[in-house]
Parts: C-alpha cells; structure tokens; sequence
C-alpha cells in the first residue's frame, strides 16, 4: 500500500494524474485502477479520477492492483559506446537522447535493453528489477560517461562509492551569461518543485543537499552573440538535476535545456549560422566528461574521459570563430 499526503505542488489536481505520479503509471493506468477500487481518499474508496485532490488530504494505493511491470528484454538494436569492460564493470559512454533505464513514458530502447543482449548473463540484480546493473544515472538528454556494475558484489562497493562521494565526476556545459563570481562552490538543498513536481528546485531547508563546485573556462561575449560562458562542473554530491538546477538559481540556464530554461533577449544581429545550431541542438549543451573511482574488485584506481560529441563540439567551434 502506498500512502501519500497531498503536497502544496499537487493542490487542486485531478485524481488519476496524482496516481499516476505517485504509483509511477500511465494515467490510463491509474483511471483503471480508481475504477477497481484501488484508491481510498481520506478514507473513501475513489468511484472516478476526474475528482480534484486539495493539498493536505491523504491517499492510499493498493499496490497489489497496480499493473505488472514488463521486464526489461533484449535489444540489438540499441547500440553501445562500451569504453571499458571487464569482468566487474562496465563504462559506456552514453549519447544524448538515450534513456538508461526503463520508466515512464520510456519503456524500451534504453541502455538497459541494450545491456540485456549485449550481456544479460552478466548484470547486478541487486534493487529494481527493471535496472539491473545500473548503479546511477545521467539524464536522457545528458551525454557521457556511466558505469555498470557486472555483479551483486560490484554494485554495493559502486554504490558505496556514491554514497561516500568519493566518485570523481566533471561535466562541461554551455551556460546564457556569465557566472558571478566566475569561480566558486554552491551548496545548497534541492527538493521538489512547489510548481511542477517533475521539476526539482533550490531549497534553504527542504530536500536532499547538493553541492556543486563550478569554474568558467572560456566567456562568449560580442555584438553578434548573446553572453555565453563554458563552464566545468565538479560534483560532490548527485541530486536530481542538481547541474541544471544550480545553474538556474544562479541565473544561468544551460544551453539547450527545455525544461529549466530562462528567457533571454534576442540579439537583432546574431549570427544565423549560431542561431540555427543553437535552435536545432534537440538536447541541453551538458556533457559527463569525467567519471573516476577505485575498481570494486582490484582496488586500482580508475579514471575515464570523453570528449564532446560533435554537435556540442560544432557549436563551440562557431563561437569561436564569431569571438575572434
């Protein structure tokens, strides 16, 4: 049984979609399962979804009437950029685009499926039945390094790893405007967003603490572009979304980034080649570039690189060019 007190974020929403987000379903799915007299509200079995939920009001979801989850299967076509591989782990460098493990809205064509035809024998089954191997995650339209984990034994030390943030992970992205200071440490909560719970957002008490320490490499600055800055990420901490939204609350959206975007004046004389790269990116300008750890089995320490995929690299070129 699943029980939840309505937040703030929620007030005034329909019944299925709360299901829906809270049990993880499609919202035919939730519909369903208020129709079989899954769902009690305040101690009252729900008879329809459209009925509007008020924040601080209570739900209870049978679980044993929630759908089954299909388990992940093989899939050849889903192709792989295994940077390392051994017994133990293995490194892929993920592109942007491709989701890493089934969810919601994302059923197949994942790095797991991938996984499961190209070593399905040979995967951590330790948690959710649907991510065997995978010890974390970066988002779908976040390209870069991620590490598998082969075995039970592997996965726990991995995940300790994390636990302890002793993994070395950087990131380069493409930011509107200029950090200030350029250089420096943010740390702070992040939780849920009061808005949009799909959404995450900088708290000074609620959540989980994040902290990200930033540095600007290179600054974008002329008549013929807006101001952008390429900025290395260091991270001590891994929260949802925790790049995309420190980057925001500090008034520096990334590139690309649909979802935490700000909007930002229109330059009359941009270059069209720029703009058109920049409208046709299809992804936020974030790459995982770094990713570091001690091997679970052998002890050595282990360090992986990636450079940016081309059309990051394309854009930075053009930049370039317009900055000289």
């Amino acid at each position: 049984m699943l029980n939840e007190i309505i937040p703030a974020a929620l007030n005034d929403q329909r019944l299925d979609r709360i299901v829906a987000l809270v049990a993880d379903v499609s919202r035919a799915s939730a519909a369903s399962l208020i129709q079989a007299g899954g769902v009690v509200v305040d101690g009252v079995c729900a008879e329809t979804g459209k009925t509007k939920i008020a924040e601080g009001q209570s739900i209870s979801i049978d679980t044993a009437l929630l759908p089954k989850k299909e388990l992940p299967t093989a899939d050849a076509s889903v192709i792989l950029d295994v940077v390392y591989d051994d017994t133990d782990i293995v490194v892929i460098n993920k592109r942007a685009g491709l989701v890493v493990h089934p969810g919601a809205g994302n059923h197949d064509k994942t790095i797991v499926n991938a996984l499961m035809h190209y070593d399905k024998d040979s995967l951590s089954n330790i948690g959710d039945e649907l991510r065997p191997g995978i010890v974390h995650r970066i988002d779908k339209n976040t390209s870069g390094l991620v590490v598998i984990a082969k075995n039970n034994e592997s996965h726990e030390n991995l995940s300790k790893q994390f636990s302890d943030h002793t993994i070395t992970r950087v990131y380069q992205l493409l930011i509107w405007g200029k950090l200030r200071p350029s250089k420096g440490k943010i740390d702070t909560f992040i939780t849920r967003s009061s808005k949009n719970r799909q959404l995450m957002e900088v708290s000074s008490s609620k959540g989980k603490r994040a902290i990200t320490n930033y540095k600007t490499i290179e600054v974008y600055e002329n008549d013929k572009t807006p101001t952008l800055s390429l900025v290395e990420c260091k991270l001590e901490t891994g929260r949802t979304h925790q790049i995309r939204v420190h980057m925001t609350h500090m008034g520096n959206s990334i590139v690309g980034d649909d979802k935490y975007k700000k909007k930002y004046k229109k330059l009359k004389n941009i270059d069209m080649g720029l703009e058109s790269l920049i409208s046709k990116l299809n992804r936020q300008f974030l790459h995982a570039k770094t990713l570091g750890f001690i091997h679970p089995k052998t002890n050595e320490e282990m360090i992986f690189s990636s450079i940016l995929p081309q059309e990051l690299n394309n854009l930075l070129k053009m930049l370039k060019n317009t900055n000289e």
